[in-house]
């Protein structure tokens, strides 16, 4: 992304208070003109509706602070202008009701701009939005635009370029191009790889003054909700997380001087969820990550700038993993967009460097976090320790290792180096009976998680009964039988229900560049 490639000249500190993490408002086209989607809006409703469950439910700030929905048919439609996530599921979920029930209608002929349609009309809902809403505390700089379709990505492509040269880009972050395909129509590496890779291919296509993101991906429930969500990952780039301290290679171990140290700037990634996070998943108690914790660091929200020093390399068979805990995190080099060309391209390749030595040494490290907060009021420092391992991929683990405050002791009895038969016999059928798998793979266990976090969201809007879909008054009104009110408002109002979605249609660029007075709003909600 270009955002992530401008220059700076001033190097920057990092505050020590608490910033609000800016996440991009998100929008979603669903392209359903293809016969060969029958099956994509289900899959896709469900893969999204599950997505969305987990982000009301995580306490603290929503990882995916605004959506609008759009899916193109004869022509596009907005299903849910932009809506906040958060205390909104229910009426979240009736939009993606009505998306799922789409196929059952048939398919529509191809037009070709639709899908462009649908980007012009998200990105002046998203400026409209933005006005109204600058006064707020919360208020969103940028979009990303996430286009599913079974059509092709060149043509997708090309219809963009030709059609979006003289539309106001500013607050686009990026724009992903999806091609969803059936098993059938994927080649056979293609097919191996059921789930989106979480970092952008390298198809990317820079158009535009900003890069548009072009993946293919299969027609299933898990390869679409691995694609929703990479939303809720940190999209932040003006800080790195992590400064990862080594010792100068430049002296020996018992020559240097302690203030010699190569910095190698990093980004944290959580790898899961921390399930402590999820509102009534324990005991119905919620947490906050404390950023201020000598114990454990956290990479959401990205708020606070980690050191760790690393001051001993530890043989990989040396560590039990007894004394690992706590939830793993990602270290990867930074993308941050505040440091210049030259920096970020020497710090990528000494990063890559270091994991290629660590692995070919079969090492692991020990790091020491260093002090966040250098007050007086801290007078006595509690230190943490933490162990990076290395992987195949351009990747490092950390994780907590065990201290001796924390450690309890334990006993461990030596192995009988033989067992009686009447034992023996039994134990070794039942492991004959069990089904051997060659790596763990989490995809293939359920929990009802998800279930079990629908049902504790939704909460029922009180409003008339929907009507059946063909009782309904005809969706696309001509334009000059529109209101000026509603087509003001149209791209601006939250769904009224679940049973009611109002669905605007194309937004005239003129209507918006007026703010709509209460009395307009009231009149168009009766």
């Amino acid at each position: 992304m270009n955002s992530r490639k401008l220059l700076s000249e001033t190097r920057r500190t990092f505050p020590a208070t608490k910033v609000h993490c800016q996440q991009p408002a998100r929008i979603l086209i669903v392209d359903v003109t293809s016969p060969s989607q029958t099956n994509t809006c289900s899959v896709l409703s469900e893969a999204l509706e599950n997505t969305l469950c987990l982000a009301c439910a995580l306490t603290g700030t929503c990882r995916v602070p605004l959506l609008s929905l759009y899916v193109v048919q004869n022509q596009q439609e907005c299903l849910l202008p932009f809506t906040q996530v958060k205390e909104n599921f229910a009426r979240i979920q009736a939009c993606i009701s009505e998306l799922r029930s789409l196929p059952r209608e048939g398919s529509f002929p191809q037009r070709g701009h639709g899908v462009v349609q649908a980007v012009q009309d998200g990105l002046q809902q998203f400026k409209q939005y933005s006005r109204h809403t600058a006064a707020g505390s919360s208020t969103n700089s940028s979009v990303e635009i996430t286009i599913l379709t079974s059509q092709s990505i060149k043509e997708m492509v090309k219809q963009l370029e030709k059609k979006l040269k003289e539309i106001d880009l500013v607050s686009l972050r990026r724009i992903q191009v999806i091609e969803v395909l059936k098993r059938d129509f994927l080649e056979p590496e293609d097919a191996e790889q059921c789930v989106p890779a979480e970092e952008p291919s390298s198809n990317d296509v820079a158009i535009l003054g900003m890069d548009i993101d072009v993946q293919t991906i299969e027609d299933n429930v898990i390869s679409l909700e691995m694609l929703f969500k990479t939303w809720l990952h940190d999209y932040g780039t003006e800080r790195e997380h992590l400064h990862l301290l080594l010792p100068s290679g430049g002296f020996s171990h018992a020559t240097a001087p302690r203030t010699t140290l190569m910095c190698l700037k990093c980004d944290l990634q959580e790898r899961l969820l921390d399930p402590a996070l999820l509102s009534g998943t324990a005991d119905g108690t919620m947490r906050a990550v404390d950023l201020n914790s000598p114990c454990q660091m956290a990479a959401w929200p990205a708020t606070v700038l980690y050191k760790l020093r690393v001051i001993k390399a530890l043989k990989s068979e040396g560590v039990c993993e007894s004394v690992l805990y706590g939830l793993p995190f990602i270290i990867k080099p930074t993308t941050c967009w505040q440091l210049d060309w030259d920096e970020l391209e020497i710090n990528q390749h000494s990063f890559h460097a270091l994991c290629h030595s660590l692995l070919k040494r079969k090492w692991m490290l020990l790091a020491k976090r260093e002090p966040q907060n250098t007050s007086p009021n801290w007078n006595i420092m509690v230190h943490s320790y933490y162990i990076i391992i290395p992987s195949d991929s351009a990747t490092l683990l950390v994780k907590a290792v065990a201290i001796r405050e924390l450690l309890l002791p334990s006993t461990f009895p030596a192995l009988l180096a033989e067992q009686p038969e009447r034992v023996h016999g039994p134990i070794e059928s039942a492991l004959n009976s069990l089904e051997v798998e060659v790596a763990y793979n989490p995809l293939h266990l359920k929990s009802n998680l998800y279930k079990y976090l629908k049902s504790m969201l939704y909460k029922p809007l009180h409003r008339q009964q929907a009507q059946p879909r063909d009782q309904r008054p005809e969706r696309h009104q001509p334009k000059q039988h529109q209101s000026r009110a509603k087509a003001t408002v149209a791209p601006l109002l939250m769904a009224p229900s679940p049973a009611q979605v109002f669905r605007p249609p194309a937004v005239r660029r003129d209507s918006c560049e007026r703010s709509l007075l209460p009395k307009e709003y009231d009149e168009f909600l009766q």
